[in-house]
């Protein structure tokens, strides 16, 4: 039987601890795909977007659903809205000009350009993890790879990442207490308003950021920060606080999609031997395979846009200044573009998803990156395991946001010629 409707709940961060509810995608998607997510105060509530087709219409439609006002759930007033703003919260054309100061480091010819890097890094990573035999494979594995590559980009030294990314963290999971100093959903908040994710880890973020702007100011290098110092916008350099914001996403961004995609990919391969199996006997299906991995995990689970008039969403009137949330999540399980969707397929061709977004100018920036990144981990770590078993509870993220796995233990059997 199907649930009633006034049973979901996607504004609950409870809601997704155990799992996705793909339940509650499906049955929204067949029968109220721009469904009333009422809200605890003091947000009011906001459309859930749920049809892969809806979800593309409105990322494209620029000028009908802004980003000026916020991507996340969080209601902000004009105060915060101007102090958080980053790149990911502004429509065009302000948002294309931040955009093209860091493109050119992220398209797919420049990001080819770190094939040998990326590999190189990805057997450091195994060649550290997979012996100890038992260990936390997203401590080990999955966290490490994405940490290395951002190392490299962003000229930010070895031995800062892993602080830097802890920082990062407790920002984008700032609803779950392993992570976060302050739980935006339980308790006061109210003094980290002006800052990113509304999280206190910015403010050490941002200070570190601020050391190291003032390096590169004295002594340039070939990186993305020195590319940030340097950079001039209509004319003029980027003001302290728009540095800040940018610094801070490029660190959360750099990291959170590819870790949380490596994780879910491996898990996944667990629970579908056959799908493993298939790998190995046609590694040529790798490309599509990290495409799959992708969908499947689906790691950014929604981004949040605001009607700027009223209109009509099939037979819905949306109000200006609504909420309009899509869930990239539901829209990579939508059978009408993905044949059997809840099947995990390596060869799964086409596969449009959208864990990068899908059209529009908010395509994540790091598309081919992260997709480089999964790729050559899986084609490196999968020759070397003979088998991966899962030996304790997953312990996911405490998120609506983030599709996070926290904690993965496993026990690994290397290969013959691995040891």
């Amino acid at each position: 039987m199907s649930v009633r409707l006034d049973e979901i709940d996607l504004s609950s961060h409870d809601a997704f601890v155990d799992e996705v509810p793909l339940w509650a995608f499906r049955e929204l998607r067949e029968r109220d795909p721009v469904h009333w997510q009422p809200e605890p105060t003091p947000n009011h509530g906001f459309w859930a977007i749920t049809r892969f087709h809806d979800i593309e219409d409105i990322l494209r439609d620029t000028k009908s659903f802004s980003s000026a006002r916020g991507v996340t759930l969080e209601e902000q007033n004009e105060e915060e809205v101007e102090a958080r703003a980053s790149m990911i919260d502004m429509d065009p054309p302000n948002h294309s000009r931040l955009r093209r100061l860091v493109t050119k480091l992220f398209t797919r010819s420049a990001v080819a350009r770190y094939g040998g890097f990326v590999r190189e890094q990805a057997r450091l990573v195994l060649d550290r993890g997979l012996p100890k035999g038992e260990f936390d494979f997203v401590e080990e594995i999955s966290r490490e790879l994405p940490i290395r590559v951002l190392a490299r980009i962003m000229g930010v030294p070895d031995e800062d990442l892993p602080m830097c990314v802890e920082l990062g963290d407790a920002m984008i999971a700032q609803a779950d207490p392993e992570y976060s100093r302050a739980v935006i959903d339980k308790e006061d908040t109210s003094e980290y308003r002006l800052l990113p994710f509304r999280s206190p880890a910015a403010v050490e973020l941002m200070a570190y950021g601020h050391g190291l702007a003032e390096e590169r100011r004295a002594e340039p290098k070939e990186d993305l920060v020195t590319q940030l110092v340097q950079a001039e916008v209509d004319g003029e350099r980027l003001s302290e606080r728009e540095f800040d914001n940018f610094f801070c996403l490029l660190i959360v961004a750099g990291n959170e999609t590819t870790r949380h995609a490596i994780s879910h990919g491996m898990h996944a391969l667990v629970n579908h031997p056959d799908q493993w199996q298939r790998l190995r006997n046609e590694p040529e299906l790798m490309p599509l395979a990290a495409e799959e991995i992708l969908r499947y995990g689906s790691p950014t689970m929604h981004f949040r846009r605001t009607a700027t008039h009223d209109l009509q969403i099939h037979d819905t009137t949306v109000k200006q200044g609504d909420k309009v949330v899509v869930w990239f999540v539901s829209g990579n399980y939508d059978e009408e573009v993905f044949p059997n969707a809840e099947r995990f397929d390596v060869g799964r061709d086409p596969n449009p998803h959208m864990a990068f977004g899908s059209g529009g100018p908010h395509v994540c920036l790091g598309a081919h990156l992260a997709r480089l990144e999964v790729r050559v981990m899986f084609e490196e770590m999968l020759p070397r395991l003979k088998s991966l078993e899962i030996t304790g509870p997953i312990e996911r993220l405490r998120s609506n946001f983030i599709n996070g796995i926290k904690h993965m233990p496993v026990r690994v059997t290397l290969t013959d010629q691995e040891g």
